[in-house]
């Protein structure tokens, strides 16, 4: 499955319509971290077609960032069923971040 790009015109429908695992990953383009997590973020989408994953640009939505505290990216939240089950911060391998979708 692709990635989403997620906002705030579309984050909040993605989140509580969506069953299942929703994975979210809050980066910013000036992120070097968040460049070295994004291609493992990728590759769970690609490999998970049960979990729908996006991606929120903090610089592009603040709000977002802040209804979320996020204070240091690459942040990755997940969402079971409409709700906040897990997250992440910094960069982890890929099996770190599968583990938070049990």
């Amino acid at each position: 499955m692709s990635v989403l790009t997620l906002d705030q015109t579309n984050f909040d429908k993605v989140i509580s319509e969506t069953s299942g695992y929703v994975m979210v990953d809050f980066w910013a383009e000036w992120c070097g971290p968040c460049r070295m997590l994004s291609p493992v973020v990728d590759e769970i989408a690609q490999a998970r077609p049960d979990v729908t994953v996006g991606k929120v640009n903090v610089d592009e939505n603040p709000d977002l960032a802040s209804r979320y505290q996020i204070m240091a990216i690459p942040a990755v939240l997940v969402f079971k069923d409409g709700t906040l089950v897990a997250n992440s911060v910094g960069v982890k391998p890929r099996a770190a971040l599968e583990s938070l979708l049990q």
